[in-house]
C-alpha cells in the first residue's frame, strides 16, 4: 500500500484542507498509532491507526460531486497570493474541502467538477471522458486548423496560448473527437469541439499556433454530465441518473486497469 504524506490523507478523508491539517499537526492534535506526530513530512497508509483530537480518521467511501458554473474572472485555487477571485470565493463555505477536477483558466468560463473525494477527482481528471466547448477565436476557421483538428498535431513549441509562467512547451494534440463550425467570419469565428483530453489550455494552445486568438472560451459538458440552464456563479449537485453514468465509468475504468 503507498504510503502518502499525513496532511493528504486527512484532508483526502475529513472536511480539513491541508492547510488546516498542517496545523493541526503542529498543535500536536494528531496521533499515529498512539503517538503524537509533528513532522509535517511524515507519510502514512491506511494501515495506520490515526486519530485527529482523539477520534479516529477513517477512509472516506462515500462522496459527494457538485457541478458549478464558473465564471470568468474566477481562479480555480484555494487561494491567490494576489487577491484574485476564485471560485471558493462564490461557493458556500461548505465546499471549502471539495477538490477540482482539472481547471479552467482565469478567462475560461462553464462546466466545472467538484468533489470530497480524491480518488474520484483523480480517476476523472486522468480519464478519458467527452468535454465539450465553445470556442470563440478571432479571425476565420482556416483548412489547416480543419486538418488539424481532424488529424491532430503535434508542436515543439505550443507555448503561445499558455500562461506567461507555464514550464510546458511542447504538446502533443489528438484529433478532436468532433468540430462544428458555427460561425465564420474574418472577424471571429465560433467553433463547437469535443475532446477527450485535459491538457494545460490546451484548446488556447492549439488555436495559438495558428494565430487565433481565443477570446471566449466555455465548456458544456463533461461526459454524461451537462452545464444545461444552471446559471453562472451557481453549483447543483448530480442527478441520480448522473450518479448512475459515473458509477459505471468508474466501475469500468476499475477493471481496465485491473487487465493492464
Amino acid at each position: 500500500m503507498e504510503a502518502i504524506r499525513l496532511n493528504k490523507m486527512i484532508s483526502h478523508n475529513t472536511r480539513h484542507s491541508r492547510r488546516e491539517a498542517d496545523k493541526l499537526i503542529q498543535d500536536g492534535l494528531v496521533t499515529i498509532d498512539g503517538e503524537v506526530v509533528t513532522d509535517l513530512s511524515t507519510k502514512v497508509t491506511y494501515d495506520d491507526k490515526i486519530r485527529i483530537k482523539g477520534r479516529s480518521l477513517y477512509r472516506k467511501t462515500k462522496y459527494s460531486v457538485i457541478v458549478y458554473h464558473k465564471q470568468k474572472g474566477e481562479l480555480v485555487s484555494k487561494k491567490d497570493d494576489r487577491g484574485r477571485k476564485t471560485i471558493f470565493d462564490t461557493l458556500p463555505s461548505k465546499y471549502a474541502h471539495f477538490m477540482s477536477v482539472g481547471r479552467l483558466d482565469f478567462t475560461s468560463e462553464g462546466l466545472l467538477l467538484l468533489s470530497d473525494a480524491a480518488d474520484i477527482v483523480s480517476a476523472l481528471m486522468h480519464g478519458d471522458l467527452e468535454r465539450v466547448y465553445y470556442v470563440k477565436i478571432k479571425g476565420s476557421v482556416t483548412t489547416q486548423m480543419e486538418v488539424a483538428m481532424k488529424e491532430g498535431l503535434y508542436l515543439a513549441d505550443a507555448s503561445k496560448g499558455g500562461h506567461e509562467q507555464s514550464r510546458v512547451r511542447s504538446m502533443e494534440f489528438a484529433p478532436f473527437l468532433n468540430y462544428r463550425i458555427i460561425k465564420n467570419l474574418p472577424t471571429y469565428s465560433t467553433i463547437k469541439v469535443t475532446i477527450n483530453e485535459g491538457k494545460n489550455r490546451e484548446l488556447r494552445r492549439f488555436f495559438g499556433y495558428f494565430d487565433a486568438d481565443v477570446v471566449g472560451l466555455k465548456r458544456v459538458s463533461y461526459g454524461k454530465i451537462d452545464l444545461d440552464m444552471l446559471k453562472p456563479g451557481k453549483h447543483r449537485f448530480l442527478t441520480n441518473t448522473e450518479y448512475d453514468a459515473l458509477r459505471d465509468y468508474l466501475a469500468y475504468t476499475k477493471k481496465e486497469k485491473v487487465k493492464d
